[in-house]
């Protein structure tokens, strides 16, 4: 890896089930794997990676503890279920993991079974807060463009949505109005407000596409955290956005000037709010497809058009730091499209939810075994 390149660490959710239900042992999963943890919802389970640099590291940071765990639900006739919304049919029951926990007892009397959804969190580390602050405002004018290429929920309860990421749709952002943060400074007095006004239960319940992170939050932050992805069961695809939003960063960071919105968007800070959020039900909707506004001039771009751009914008940088063969799975999902339109195209096809559910987990488990 180059010296440019920033550390990269990983929060995956995943989903625990049968061929045909999700079954919830999330419990039981953390009490065997140090490196799991329990979600609000007794189905859903997470682990975190160690940051790192180097992709390969990463790589095997993001594999091997799904192995071990597939390892343990196989012994159980469990799987990991690929989707990123309670895809197969169940009640609206929220399944409690932690019955002490008092802020699992506020998620499940406000949101219910709206937060039951799986995705993976992407951490770049930042420690330089004027560009930390820079990078969320770019990231966040771009989110719905790595939530297009991630989406893998177009099923909810056994059903077909109109939706390719139906997760992004249902679950409950917080703050519903998070501004564009001019600085640190900015960023503190927004949370110690929102906390003290209830809107924010406590500094965790910041549930937006990206946020600041750091070990002592707001105060303490170190890293950038893009939270809008949907599951990605496809580990080189994960790494291929993460390359694609550590390379978009680093060329921020070498024209601040001309690519952060504070200087460069003809709109104001509130009206970009507005247009992003909008952008982000939209890629949610259609994906790809989609016709987005763009932050710098309103320009309508469909997302999969503007991809390409970045791309093109990013490719002397790629080459530079010796990462263009990372990105070869985006140029694929643009080609052939992103989980869920594979997913859509099945279903229409005549394949039920149960088969497609089947089909993608067995891809998984194969490439888990390629690797070895």
């Amino acid at each position: 890896m180059h010296n440019d390149n920033l550390y990269k660490g990983f929060e995956v959710e995943l989903f625990t089930g049968s061929q045909n239900n999700h079954v919830g042992v999330s419990d039981d999963i953390e009490k065997t794997f140090s490196n799991f943890v329990k979600e609000p919802d007794n189905r859903n389970v997470e682990y975190i990676t160690n940051p790192e640099k180097d992709y390969k590291v990463s790589y095997k940071n993001l594999l091997e503890p799904r192995k071990s765990l597939r390892k343990w639900l196989n012994k159980r006739d469990l799987t990991i279920i690929p989707s990123s919304t309670l895809c197969f049919k169940h009640n609206n029951q929220f399944q409690r993991s932690d019955k002490n926990n008092v802020y699992h007892q506020f998620i499940q009397d406000n949101y219910g079974i709206s937060i039951a959804t799986s995705s993976v969190h992407i951490n770049l580390g930042i420690d330089n807060l004027d560009k930390l602050f820079a990078a969320i405002r770019l990231v966040r004018c771009e989110a719905s463009l790595y939530l297009s290429i991630s989406a893998s929920s177009p099923f909810l309860n056994n059903k077909l949505t109109n939706n390719h990421s139906q997760r992004w749709i249902q679950f409950p952002k917080t703050p519903n109005k998070v501004p564009f943060f001019y600085n640190h400074d900015d960023y503190i007095k927004w949370i110690e407000e929102n906390i003290k006004n209830g809107n924010m239960y406590n500094i965790r319940h910041f549930w937006s596409s990206i946020r600041p992170n750091g070990p002592q939050r707001p105060h303490v932050l170190d890293r950038l955290e893009l939270r809008i992805c949907d599951y990605i069961s496809d580990i080189e695809l994960l790494l291929a956005i993460t390359a694609l939003l550590e390379l978009r960063v680093i060329y921020l960071f070498e024209n601040l000037k001309t690519l952060d919105p504070l200087n460069t968007s003809k709109f104001s800070m509130d009206q970009l709010t507005k247009i992003c959020d909008l952008n982000e039900i939209k890629a949610a909707q259609m994906s790809l497809d989609a016709e987005l506004t763009h932050w710098k001039d309103g320009k309508k771009m469909i997302c999969r058009e503007w991809i390409k751009n970045v791309l093109a914008d990013l490719s002397l940088t790629a080459e530079k730091l010796n990462m263009t063969h990372l990105l070869k799975p985006i140029y694929k999902v643009l080609e052939e499209g992103n989980q869920s339109m594979k997913w859509i195209k099945q279903y229409k096809e005549g394949l039920s939810i149960e088969d497609i559910m089947k089909f993608t987990a067995h891809k998984m488990i194969q490439s888990e075994e390629e690797s070895i």
